[in-house]
């Protein structure tokens, strides 16, 4: 078994549960997270909110601008699926989430080596004591 793990947009949590629903991923943990790129904030974007604003809005936008590093609103999606299925739920993620612009998201996938089921004790088929 596999773990997927995403990072993605905000305005983009509906549609890529959508979709991995609809190819049949219906079980997926979403949560919130924040972070940040290797790309600095752009200058330009900054002078551009100034010049609309003539300071430093003070919202959670300025908020950001003042940060020395900034973080960005995200959400984490984590699907523990089967080894042959990994392909078919990344590129559903990928599909769904591209928009070829910096900022669209990150997939991760890590082996999960052992799970339990809580109330039966089961773990792969055997009865866990």
């Amino acid at each position: 078994m596999k773990e997927i793990m995403a990072f993605i947009r905000l305005n983009m949590v509906n549609p890529t549960k959508n979709a991995l629903a609809d190819a049949g991923f219906p079980s997926f943990t979403c949560s919130k997270a924040v972070g940040r790129g290797k790309k600095p904030l752009s200058s330009e974007a900054i002078h551009v909110i100034l010049g609309n604003e003539g300071a430093v809005p003070a919202d959670e936008m300025g908020e950001h601008l003042s940060e020395s590093v900034r973080l960005v609103p995200r959400r984490a999606f984590s699907l523990i699926i089967d080894d042959e299925d990994v392909e078919a739920a990344i590129k559903i993620i990928i599909k769904v989430n591209q928009t070829g612009t910096p900022g669209d998201g990150k997939i991760f996938v890590m082996p999960v080596l052992e799970g339990y089921n809580i109330r039966t004790g089961l773990c792969k088929e055997k009865e866990f004591d």
